[in-house]
């Protein structure tokens, strides 16, 4: 059933049609509007209501560009979702233990960093894809040859040489930034996966250590870290994101 049909049988909007079509007779709308005007209050509000409930909501969840295979950046993409996946399997034996149930909890962190980190992967394909189409080396060339023939060019042709050697240039920034961009996550990606990998080696050290030892002030701590350390990554990945989204485009 689809999601208009189950709201064409909501109460609240038949209540609405009835209440619209009683509102058209008291204000004298002719016999043969009445139930017209109740219909189109029905199906407006159960339309309305579908919208919201699917096409509304969707526009607004985040999509991943697909990852390029092979990538550098599939690479890190691959080393992060492999320690997260170790973190699931190891919070999978602590649950119910006081001191390490606060590790387990840690797991919604974990998997929105990942997912983070996906997306970042995503737009460092984006980037990639987007500097195969430019020859830096010959844009280089262009402009050194056209830049020789100004020295000896007429004055009428001047002018359009230096549109010409103005539209190389300009193609060389977009190159830099993007190259810059693709840089930067990249670097990203590395970090993000290098510091979930740590994660695990230490909530495993966490995990060894209560127990082994009766200092639970000593866990509580070095939790208190992990947990703070995580979030700031995962701060920071938003941030990442978010400048990147900008550079790059949605």
């Amino acid at each position: 059933m689809s999601r208009f049909t189950e709201e064409l049988r909501d109460p609240w909007a038949l209540l609405m049609g009835a209440t619209a079509a009683g509102a058209a007779w008291a204000v004298g709308v002719p016999p043969v509007g009445v139930p017209v005007a109740g219909i189109a209050v029905w199906l407006i509000k159960a339309f309305a209501s579908a919208w919201q409930s699917t096409g509304g909501e969707s526009r607004t969840e985040p999509q991943a560009p697909p990852v390029t295979k092979g990538s550098a950046e599939e690479a890190w993409l691959r080393r992060a979702e492999r320690a997260a996946a170790s973190f699931a399997d190891l919070t999978a034996s602590m649950r119910g233990q006081l001191l390490l149930d606060r590790i387990a909890a840690m797991r919604p962190q974990v998997d929105d960093t990942v997912g983070t980190l996906r997306r970042l992967a995503g737009h460092a394909s984006v980037t990639g894809s987007a500097l195969a189409r430019f020859d830096p080396r010959f844009l280089e060339q262009e402009r050194v040859r056209l830049t020789q023939a100004r020295q000896t060019a007429r004055q009428e042709v001047v002018g359009e040489l230096d549109r010409s050697i103005a539209a190389l240039d300009a193609q060389r920034e977009v190159y830099d930034r993007l190259s810059g961009t693709r840089e930067r996550v990249l670097a990203r990606l590395q970090s993000g996966a290098i510091s979930l990998e740590g994660l695990v080696a230490r909530a495993v050290e966490i995990s060894a250590m209560t127990a082994a030892s009766d200092d639970a002030g000593g866990g509580a701590r070095a939790l208190d870290e992990l947990t703070s350390e995580l979030e700031l990554t995962r701060q920071s990945l938003h941030e990442v994101e978010k400048a990147t989204r900008d550079d790059v485009g949605p």
